[in-house]
């Protein structure tokens, strides 16, 4: 199956507990309460067309399809898709993109 989102809205595969630094660059393993405020991470599935001006003009995504993204953890909206979890947020709840 696959899923095109519309307007600004971004597909994003989050990282799994494993995937994601559980650890300070020191070694130390931080508690999963530290951790549950903390932006999410994930990697861009794919992305839509863009955001539509008042005048009909189209501004495309800052984001791209393969980018790994910080975003809001209450914003996406949940969804299964063929067993696995993925997430549909609008291009706002990105917060920055990884590099």
């Amino acid at each position: 199956m696959k899923i095109r989102p519309l307007g600004d809205r971004v597909l994003i595969e989050p990282l799994s507990a494993e995937e994601k630094m559980g650890k300070t660059r020191s070694g130390i393993v931080l508690p999963d309460t530290a951790e549950k405020e903390r932006p999410e991470q994930g990697k861009v599935v794919a992305v839509g067309d863009g955001r539509r001006t008042e005048d009909g003009k189209l501004i495309p995504l800052n984001v791209k399809k393969g980018q790994m993204v910080l975003f809001s953890k209450y914003g996406p909206s949940e969804i299964k898709i063929e067993g696995k979890e993925y997430l549909i947020a609008k291009e706002e709840d990105i917060l920055g993109i990884i590099e």
